[in-house]
């Protein structure tokens, strides 16, 4: 039998996804066009990371070695699909070139139910076991049962059992709830609930993420990697319907890395479901949540769901939910993040718009968490914007807040001593943007502010209250979208607004009136909404001169 090449294999499906030959979704699109972009970006011999196609192949060849071990495959060898052997080749493949280790520590797929998602994780997860050369390797099928941990390890146990000459080249020991490579000291078991610590991971096998509550054994499993030279969490997971939890976190992470509002070159992400545009009720659009489509799941059976969930109203949420991977009462994002994106301009500086006429908008939000100023000018009929941002030392940290530290090395972010804003840092700020610069109001959020606004007031700055009330942010939040998909709006690629721009979701009144808010408390908005009263006060002035030059009336 002649050996596959799984990387050509990869290749194919990534430049059939991209050309549209193979149907796929807004998320795979971007997976596959990051992958292209990242191979050609890292192309120079001083590139932090490079591509080992030897490694990427061998990943796959030892998977093919496996056997299946239920089904009408049951004892046949695997055979990877194009899209798993993208995945794969992707995770194994890269390196970095200061040691050679792998770039990637974490993996987070998210695949409707019945694409193979166990049997993936399982046989991967034997790889890692002994194909890193990791002394005393530990490999954990991590999940919130016991029945659940089993559904990755039993079938790893069952492969290791039925894989011919696998125990005896590698030295495996097969237990009933373990296994064990005699040479390296290395083992693979089943992990349920939170673990504690005194666990050393190597790789972390997390089977339905969506099921947990807490982060906890995500959190053990991430800070155990530590002394691993190349650790590896792989999240594995299908949609749920609980968007506080830690798994829709993690996914929210994903779609902004892919969009480009977030930035983690170590995480991988994809996500095969339907797009925001398509019915679900068209069920040619199955296909683009379903990668193994007529391989490990049949049309018949999607089929007959199909009109389950067409025809039973009971049923519709949860069959969205597993075959097509719609996190169901989700809240859709207003803004377009590639629209956003196409907005930027690096070279802009705020220093070249001192002749503008300047809105400003100030949300201090809580005196613990982060604050936003945003500088709005106009030039014709295009606007400009700045940001500046504030948050306490304390509140930067911890494992998830590692973009806020990364920010702030990166100056967009200023850290203030404490617990709590130095709110005198942000009224020096304020005070030197007046003098320089031709301000025409600042726009604030009422909230906590009444000593900043007296202070402000007093140094002879006009500020205005905006209640954050349906009414006062329903048109130049709908304004701000127009700017956004016309191209009228410009930034300088402000990476901390971006990614409040792309958290900002849009709830709507009878009268088709529509409010900023957040669906999660860490998805931050700040600065969208700075922006959006900015905006506001610079839509009033507009139509106040738009109304006196129709009267004919000189405006002095």
């Amino acid at each position: 039998m002649t050996e596959r090449d799984h990387l050509t294999l990869a290749n194919d499906y990534i430049k059939a996804v991209l050309s549209g030959d193979i149907l796929a979704c807004k998320w795979v699109k971007l997976a596959c066009q990051r992958q292209v972009d990242d191979l050609d970006r890292w192309k120079a011999d001083d590139a932090p990371y490079y591509f080992d196609e030897t490694a990427a192949g061998r990943v796959c060849r030892f998977i093919e070695n496996l056997p299946h071990i239920k089904g009408k495959w049951a004892g046949q060898k695997i055979e990877l699909e194009p899209w798993q052997c993208f995945i794969w080749t992707t995770i194994f493949g890269w390196k970095r070139r200061d040691n050679d280790l792998r770039r990637f520590r974490e993996l987070y797929l998210e695949v409707p139910r019945k694409n193979g998602k166990s049997v993936q994780g399982a046989a991967v997860g034997l790889y890692l076991m002994v194909g890193d050369n990791e002394n005393g390797a530990e490999i954990y099928s991590g999940a919130t049962t016991e029945k659940q941990a089993w559904e990755v390890f039993r079938p790893a146990r069952l492969m290791a059992l039925k894989a011919k000459g696998f125990r005896e080249h590698y030295g495996i020991d097969v237990n009933a709830s373990n296994i064990h490579c005699l040479g390296t000291a290395s083992r693979f078991e089943p992990l349920i609930g939170n673990p504690g610590d005194g666990a050393g991971p190597h790789a972390a096998i997390v089977d339905e993420f969506h099921e947990h509550k807490t982060p906890d054994l995500y959190d053990t499993m991430i800070t155990g990697m530590g002394a691993r030279t190349q650790p590896l969490m792989l999240i594995i997971t299908t949609a749920g319907t609980n968007t506080s939890s830690p798994c829709y976190d993690k996914r929210d992470q994903v779609c902004k890395l892919l969009e480009k509002t977030f930035d983690n070159n170590e995480l991988f992400g994809i996500i095969y479901t339907i797009d925001d545009k398509d019915e679900w009720s068209d069920f040619s659009v199955w296909k683009k949540a379903n990668p193994n489509f007529g391989v490990s799941v049949f049309e018949d059976y999607l089929e007959a769901r199909h009109k389950e969930a067409i025809q039973r109203a009971s049923r519709q949420n949860i069959i969205r939910c597993k075959h097509l991977n719609q996190w169901m009462n989700v809240g859709q994002a207003f803004f377009n993040s590639l629209a956003w994106q196409k907005c930027a301009d690096p070279k802009l500086s705020v220093e070249d718009f001192k002749d503008k006429p300047c809105w400003i908008g100030v949300d201090l939000a809580s005196k613990v968490d982060i604050a936003a100023l945003v500088q709005l000018f106009k030039d014709g009929e295009d606007y400009y914007i700045f940001g500046k941002y504030y948050l306490p030392e304390e509140a930067a940290q911890g494992s998830d807040k590692t973009h806020y530290m990364g920010w702030a090395k990166d100056g967009w972010i200023t850290l203030t001593t404490g617990n709590m804003i130095d709110v005198d840092i942000i009224e020096e700020d304020l005070k030197d943007i007046a003098r320089d610069f031709d301000v025409q109001e600042v726009a604030h959020d009422p909230w906590n502010a009444a000593q900043f606004v007296g202070h402000m007031t007093a140094q002879r700055i006009d500020m205005v209250e905006v209640a954050q009330t349906v009414n006062r942010m329903s048109e130049p939040m709908k304004e701000l979208e127009g700017l956004i998909l016309s191209e009228k709006i410009h930034h300088n690629g402000d990476p901390v607004m971006a990614w409040m721009i792309s958290n900002v979701m849009g709830k709507y009144d009878k009268k088709d009136n529509v409010f900023p808010y957040k669906d999660r408390p860490e998805a931050k908005i700040d600065s969208a909404v700075a922006l959006i009263m900015a905006l506001g006060r610079a839509m009033v002035s507009r139509d106040r001169v738009s109304k006196y030059e129709s009267a004919g009336l000189a405006i002095i």
